[in-house]
């Protein structure tokens, strides 16, 4: 099986042909080709191109735990970028359909950088999956452990619990962050985001992903989490967001439609070995 390996700020992904699959690719397959003493190592499988009768080419994204996900924002720049690499697409915009909704992209940099419309954010529980009555979820309280947050829900495609705070670091988000994502509130988990406001134009954030754990950069987390510092008017239409892995520049428009742009670099190409597979 052929694969391409980009990171988008420290996000890896591999990016799968379904043409090259030999085999279904299975949980327990995504498993040990994510493993990062195992396999390949990645945060993720994106798998594509693949036929759509709404978008020019169709993308599913599996997390290193075998679940699908909706929507991922660094996996679609990652995506886009392969397709240029490819030659199958210029610097004209082009559309992609994942689970999460379609999507729009611009190549810029010859590759290096990459612009996506990622689609509307929502604060209504019954857009995200969140219990209880149907509401804007807004400065609600959470605990988990002997801790009590006040956090945002919405979605971009895909969950995301936003929760702001004065100070973050990696250890609260490791710490609290598992816990989060399967919180009875969400049924179908969540990706959580420790935020902090450094200015009107400037957000940190740290990141629990839903079925990858603690990651170093996520788009469609610093979709929701900028789009939540807006809603809550901390912040201005558009905002950079600080991450381990470094920055991503999200736009928001009036109906709160997100536009982001960020790097990606390729790491590699190559062929697995079908005895990767010899310990299932």
């Amino acid at each position: 099986m052929k694969f391409c390996k980009y990171h988008a700020l420290g996000n890896d992904y591999l990016v799968i042909n379904p043409q090259d699959l030999s085999f279904d690719l299975t949980p327990e397959k995504i498993k040990i080709i994510c493993d990062r003493n195992f396999g390949i190592g990645s945060d993720g499988i994106l798998l594509g191109q693949l036929p759509s009768n709404t978008a020019k080419f169709a993308l599913h994204i599996f997390n290193p735990d075998g679940s699908e996900a909706e929507k991922s924002g660094n996996g679609l720049r990652i995506f886009s970028r392969y397709l240029w690499d490819m030659g199958l697409v210029d610097e004209k915009p082009f559309s992609i359909e994942t689970v999460g909704g379609l999507v729009q992209s611009v190549i810029k940099d010859a590759g290096k950088t990459v612009q996506v419309e990622m689609g509307k954010v929502s604060f209504w529980s019954s857009d995200i999956n969140v219990v209880g009555d149907n509401r804007e979820v807004i400065q609600e309280k959470i605990t988990v452990g002997d801790k009590t947050f006040y956090f945002c829900a919405a979605t971009i495609g895909n969950p995301h619990c936003v929760i702001p705070l004065a100070e973050i670091n990696p250890d609260i988000a490791k710490e609290y962050g598992s816990r989060l994502e399967v919180h009875p509130l969400f049924p179908n988990r969540t990706n959580v985001q420790f935020m902090k406001v450094l200015d009107r134009n400037t957000i940190q954030i740290e990141i629990w992903e839903r079925g990858a754990g603690y990651t170093l950069a996520s788009g469609s987390s610093s979709s929701a989490a900028a789009a939540t510092a807006h809603k809550l008017g901390l912040c201005d239409s558009e905002i950079t967001v600080k991450m381990p892995g470094g920055e991503i520049l999200i736009q928001i428009k009036d109906d709160f439609h997100i536009s982001m742009t960020g790097s990606v670099t390729k790491v590699a190409q190559g062929e697995l070995s079908d005895e990767l597979f010899t310990i299932i």
